[in-house]
C-alpha cells in the first residue's frame, strides 16, 4: 500500500493545476475500472435546514454532457443520494441503483431522488464507488467513479478496488486543497464587511456592544449598526442567532 500511496502522490504533486490533477486522478481510475470520476468541495456542505449546498467546485471526466448543468443549476446535486450517503458516511463504499443490489443506497432511497436515480438508469450509470472526505472545519469533498456493465459484475469488482479508490481519493483532496483560493474555500451567498466580522467575534466571545465599541475603538452606535446588518444579511432574530449562523458558514473563520 505504501508502494502505491507514493506512486498516486507523485501523479498528483501538489502545485499543478486543479485540472491536471483531476485528468491524472482518472487515469488511476480508468486503471481500476472505472468508465467517469465526479469529484466535488465546498466549505459548507448543507444549510441551516440540512438541504445540501450546491459545490463551490465540481469536477467531471467522461460524464454525459448536461451533468453540470443539471446538478449545480437544476437541483440534482440537493437530490442526489449518494451525496447523502457520503455526507453521513466515513468511510467509502460502493453504490448501485439496481433494486436487487445489496448496497448502502437501498437503505436511503425515497421518491424524492426519482429524477437522479431515472437519470442514471438511462445513461447506464448505475454502479460506483464513493469516497467521502470531511476535512478541518467542516469542509467536506468527495471522489466518485462511476462503472457501466451488469450489476453483479460490477459490484464484485467495484469492491475489490474501494481501498485503493480511496487512497486515490484522499491523495487528490492533498494535492488539490492547496489550489484552492479563498472565494472557493468561502460560502458564496452570504457576505460580511470586515467590521461585522469583527463584531460577530466579540459577539461571540460574549462581549456587549459597548464592550465591543472599547475593542475596536469604534462608538456604540457604530458596534450596533455593524451587529444589526449582519444579522439581516444572516436573517437573524439576534446576536446569538447572528453568531450561531456566521459559525455555521464559517463566515469568521480566518
Amino acid at each position: 500500500m505504501l508502494a502505491r500511496l507514493t506512486a498516486f502522490n507523485n501523479r498528483l504533486m501538489p502545485g499543478r493545476s486543479l485540472d491536471e490533477q483531476i485528468d491524472n486522478t482518472f487515469i488511476l481510475a480508468q486503471q481500476l475500472g472505472f468508465d467517469a470520476l465526479v469529484y466535488d468541495y465546498t466549505p459548507v456542505p448543507i444549510d441551516l435546514n440540512g438541504v445540501l449546498i450546491t459545490p463551490s467546485v465540481l469536477q467531471l471526466r467522461n460524464t454525459p454532457t448536461d451533468w453540470h448543468a443539471l446538478w449545480c443549476s437544476e437541483g440534482f446535486y440537493q437530490i442526489d443520494p449518494v451525496q447523502h450517503l457520503a455526507l453521513r458516511s466515513v468511510s467509502p463504499f460502493v453504490w448501485s441503483y439496481e433494486a436487487k443490489a445489496e448496497t448502502a443506497l437501498q437503505t436511503i432511497i425515497d421518491p424524492c431522488h426519482a429524477p437522479v436515480c431515472s437519470y442514471l438508469h438511462e445513461q447506464q450509470l448505475t454502479c460506483g464507488v464513493s469516497v467521502p472526505i470531511h476535512l478541518p472545519r467542516g469542509g467536506f469533498a468527495s471522489l466518485t467513479g462511476l462503472r457501466t456493465g451488469k450489476a453483479s459484475t460490477v459490484l464484485k469488482d467495484a469492491q475489490q478496488t474501494l481501498s485503493d479508490f480511496s487512497v486515490i481519493g484522499h491523495a487528490l483532496q492533498e494535492a488539490a486543497y492547496p489550489l484552492f483560493n479563498k472565494a472557493v474555500r468561502t460560502y458564496p451567498h452570504i457576505h460580511l464587511t470586515k467590521r461585522e466580522r469583527e463584531c460577530l467575534k466579540w459577539a461571540a466571545e460574549g462581549l456587549t456592544a459597548a464592550e465591543i465599541g472599547t475593542q475596536l475603538t469604534r462608538s456604540l452606535a457604530v458596534v450596533t449598526l455593524h451587529l444589526a446588518s449582519a444579522m439581516h444579511k444572516l436573517g437573524a432574530k439576534n446576536r446569538v442567532q447572528a453568531v450561531v449562523r456566521a459559525t455555521h458558514y464559517r463566515l469568521l473563520d480566518d
